[in-house]
C-alpha cells in the first residue's frame, strides 16, 4: 500500500567528544592503527554530558525549522530509538520536556526495534497519517551506545558511536511517498546482540561486579551476518513484489551502518555500485537507529538524494530482524 507522506525537514545532533581511532588504540593498549584497521571507523562521537532526550531535542528543533513549521504544527513525537534515556517514561516524553513542550499535550510515544527504530517508526506512523489521524510527526532517533560496550569485546566495541537525528514526517502532494516496506524476525538470532541485564528478568539491582557484563552490550557480529545474508535476497524480492520496481531502478541505498566488512558485503550480495549504496561509517561508526537517518541527511545534504529519487532504508537488526522501506524521497 503506497501511503502519500513526506520527509519535509530532517536534522542532526552530534556529541561534543569526537574520538579518533588512534584514542581507541590507547585506550584499548593496542599498536597504533589496530582499530582502524578492524573497524574501518577513523572517528566517531560519544557523549560527553549530554542526554539522549537533549541531543533528541536540538535534532527535532533542527528538522521543525528545516520544515518550515512551528512546534503548534507538530501533531505527534515519536522517539525510535533502541536505548533509552530511563526505564520509565518514555523517551519522547523526556524529548517533549527538553523542547519546553511539556503543556503542549502533544502525544509522545517510543518505538524500539533497536537498530531498525527509525525503519520501523517511519513505516508504522506513515499507516497513520494515510488515515488522517496525523499531518505532522517529529520522528526521532537518539542513540548512546558508548555508555554500554563491553571493552573487553574488542572488535564489536571499537564500531560504535552516539548521535542523534530527526525528520518532520508530512502528508504529502502525493509527488513523495512510502512505495513498500517489509519486515521479518528470526528468533533464532535474539542472543547474538542483546544486552540481558537491566529488565525484569536480571534487574538492576541485581547488579554485581561478577555479572557486570549481563548489563553491558554483547554481539557476535560474524553469527549475525551470516544469518542476516542468508535471508537477504529473498527479503529485497518479498519487499519489491508488487511494486514494479527492481533494484535496477532505486536510484540510492541507505543501509544500516552495521559494519565496513558487513555493508561491502551486502553491496556485492546484491550487486549494487557503490555510487549508489550510502556509505558514512568511516565517520561515525554504528549509531544503532541514527545510522539510517544521519546516512539519509548526509545523502540529501549532498545531493545524492532529491524529490522524486527512489530510495531503499535497509537494515538489520537485533532480534533478529531485517527491515526496509522504499520511498519516493
Amino acid at each position: 500500500m503506497r501511503r502519500h507522506i513526506s520527509i519535509k525537514g530532517m536534522g542532526t545532533y552530534l556529541p561534543k567528544r569526537k574520538v579518533d581511532s588512534f584514542e581507541i588504540d590507547r585506550m584499548l593498549n593496542v599498536s597504533e592503527g589496530w582499530t582502524l584497521k578492524k573497524s574501518g571507523v577513523k572517528t566517531r562521537y560519544f557523549v560527553d554530558g549530554e542526554t539522549s532526550s537533549y541531543m533528541g531535542a536540538e535534532a527535532a528543533k533542527k528538522a521543525v525549522e528545516d520544515a518550515q513549521l512551528k512546534w503548534a504544527d507538530i501533531d505527534c513525537i515519536i522517539c525510535g530509538s533502541g536505548t533509552v534515556q530511563q526505564a520509565i517514561p518514555s523517551t519522547a516524553s523526556l524529548i517533549q520536556e527538553q523542547l519546553g513542550l511539556q503543556h503542549s499535550g502533544i502525544p509522545c510515544f517510543d518505538i524500539n526495534s533497536t537498530c531498525l527504530s527509525f525503519v520501523t517508526a517511519l513505516d508504522t506512523v506513515s499507516y497513520a497519517m494515510e488515515c488522517g489521524r496525523y499531518n505532522n510527526v517529529v520522528i526521532i532517533s537518539s542513540e548512546i551506545s558508548s555508555v554500554g560496550l563491553n571493552w573487553g569485546q574488542n572488535e564489536s566495541s571499537i564500531l560504535f558511536g552516539d548521535g542523534a537525528a530527526a525528520v518532520v514526517v508530512s502528508k504529502s502532494d502525493h509527488t513523495s511517498s512510502i512505495i513498500a516496506s517489509h519486515m521479518e524476525t528470526y528468533s533464532s538470532g535474539a542472543h547474538l546482540s542483546e544486552i540481558r541485564g537491566g529488565g525484569t528478568m536480571i534487574h538492576p539491582r541485581e547488579y554485581s561486579e561478577e555479572r557486570k557484563e549481563d548489563f553491558l552490550f554483547d554481539m557476535n557480529g560474524r553469527a549475525i551476518f551470516k544469518l542476516s545474508s542468508t535471508y537477504m535476497l529473498k527479503f529485497i524480492d518479498k519487499l519489491l513484489m508488487n511494486t514494479g520496481y527492481t533494484l535496477d531502478d532505486i536510484d540510492l541505498i541507505v543501509p544500516h551502518q552495521a559494519s565496513g566488512p558487513a555493508m561491502r558485503l551486502i553491496r556485492k550480495k546484491l550487486g549494487v555500485e557503490e555510487e549508489c549504496f550510502m556509505t558514512i561509517f568511516e565517520d561515525y561508526g554504528n549509531m544503532i537507529s541514527a545510522s539510517i537517518p544521519i546516512a539519509l541527511f548526509e545523502a540529501v545534504r549532498q545531493k545524492k538524494v532529491e524529490r522524486g529519487s527512489k530510495v531503499l532504508l535497509l537494515g538489520t537488526s537485533a532480534g533478529l530482524s531485517i527491515g526496509g522501506i522504499l520511498l519516493e524521497y
